[in-house]
């Protein structure tokens, strides 16, 4: 460690000399306010106590809550490939900020081999361990909404729920390609609450599975465990590629409320065929949209539900258009203005998944060992390896919403990471100390929000 290394010197300007000292600099300070966010939460401690790890504690160099400290804090840096691990091993912060140990001693470890990092994703592919993520991500959202709510659930809450297709390289297990995208992919569902941004969880799905696949069983139960820790009072908002008649009878045997976009069908168009000619008489000169209310049984529905007709009027057009939405809210309690305005909105969680993949990774990479591995195991593994994203996602989110109650402006996550966490210091040690000197440009806000994640108390789950 300490050891210079002489580059060169520009030739633009001879008086520049460029030296190397990689042991002591690195351009991922923020990782310190990564862990401190992890710190802040709880996240480790819940999630020490669920996992189970089966290997000999005799024998274990790096402990689970570090190895996933460290999962967490690479994703969050920018670093989501296990092959990173090998170029992150002598990275001086990551040791630091991943370590269960105190003083200096905790930069003196090595962060772990990619094979260690290989071997947690196997750990962590169990049903029982991919359960306790999936409580984790809706505990560690739970417990910043009501850290916002002086401590309190929100009294209502709607979950977005799409396919988020994510690009795959080479021929992985699960991966197909897709005619609508062009690509080879996964096609995971994710959960998104709208009003807040919150990431709920994500379901690994094979690159050829249908918008609506295993939908009836996922959304149901992550409803379920959404009231437990955000809201008593759960809506479910969808795209007309979940309106089959599984997805939607699950949720009315649930008593979960839903609006959602309907495909056009023959029936359908029936019911707007008194509205599809102009009357007589000159028509208006601006573009005009009203509701028409009615209700609709669709051949694989369990019941009849109520469906808002929206009919939109063009002056330059003969023919109006429309399109369908259908709710299992009553009308006293949803007017169809609420339902057509409150679908409308849906348009800020494609905003939520867009950043989720822009951020943390448009693809999964393969996380198949040397060791011959079967294609359910390989499946498994990468449903981990997605998990680990959207917890390293609600962390970001957890910094961006201190940053913004600071700034009272709006932060994009990338420009969390560009700003806040993707930031160059030197790393120092003196007298039992670790000295970390950062770049003058994010030093007020790292002030602000150290003092600000300071008063942040883990809630009980």
């Amino acid at each position: 460690m300490g050891e210079t290394l002489s580059l060169s010197r520009p030739s633009f300007n001879r008086s520049v000399h460029v030296e190397s000292r990689e042991s002591h600099l690195s351009g991922d300070c923020g990782a310190i306010l990564v862990r401190e966010g992890i710190e802040r939460t709880g996240l480790i401690d819940g999630l020490s106590a669920r996992l189970l790890d089966p290997r000999d504690p005799r024998r274990v160099t790096h402990p689970l809550s570090e190895l996933v400290r460290d999962a967490l804090i690479m994703t969050a840096q920018g670093w989501g490939d296990q092959s990173d691990a090998t170029h992150l091993r002598e990275e001086p912060l990551f040791a630091l900020t991943g370590s269960d140990r105190r003083g200096q001693a905790a930069a003196e470890r090595t962060l772990a081999s990619q094979s260690s990092f290989s071997r947690l994703l196997s750990m962590l592919s169990t049903p029982a361990n991919h359960k306790a993520l999936q409580a984790a991500t809706i505990e560690l959202a739970g417990r910043r909404l009501r850290a916002e709510n002086r401590g309190y659930k929100r009294s209502t809450l709607t979950i977005d729920i799409d396919g988020v297709p994510l690009r795959a390289h080479g021929q992985q297990s699960g991966t197909a390609y897709s005619g609508h995208t062009h690509q080879r992919q996964h096609y995971p569902l994710l959960a998104s609450c709208a009003e807040t941004g919150d990431h709920l969880g994500a379901l690994l799905r094979t690159g050829a599975a249908g918008p609506a696949e295993l939908a009836a069983t996922w959304i149901p139960q992550l409803v379920r465990e959404a009231r437990e820790h955000l809201s008593d009072h759960i809506r479910v908002r969808i795209d007309a590629g979940f309106a089959d008649g599984q997805t939607l009878n699950a949720l009315d045997a649930e008593g979960i409320e839903f609006i959602a976009r309907l495909p056009s069908n023959r029936k359908l168009e029936r019911l707007f065929e008194p509205h599809r000619c102009r009357g007589p008489g000159r028509p208006s000169s601006e573009p005009r949209e009203w509701l028409v209310e009615a209700t609709h049984q669709a051949s694989t529905w369990a019941a009849e539900h109520r469906v808002v007709i929206v009919v939109q009027e063009h002056p330059e057009e003969l023919f109006r258009r429309c399109f369908f939405l259908v709710t299992n809210m009553p009308e006293h309690r949803a007017s169809g203005e609420f339902v057509l305005e409150h679908y409308r909105r849906r348009g800020k969680a494609e905003g939520h998944f867009g950043e989720f993949k822009t951020v943390l990774g448009e693809s999964l990479p393969c996380t198949t060992q040397r060791q011959r591995r079967s294609p359910e195991e390989v499946f498994a593994r990468a449903q981990a390896l997605l998990s680990l994203r959207v917890i390293a996602y609600e962390i970001l989110h957890v910094l961006r919403g201190e940053v913004e109650r600071m700034t009272g402006t709006g932060w994009s996550l990338a420009r969390v990471r560009e700003r806040l966490l993707k930031v160059a210091g030197r790393v120092r040690f003196h007298a039992r100390c670790i000295q970390i000197d950062v770049e003058r440009r994010a030093a007020a806000y790292w002030n602000r929000l150290m003092g600000r994640l300071a008063k942040l108390q883990p809630l009980p789950g």
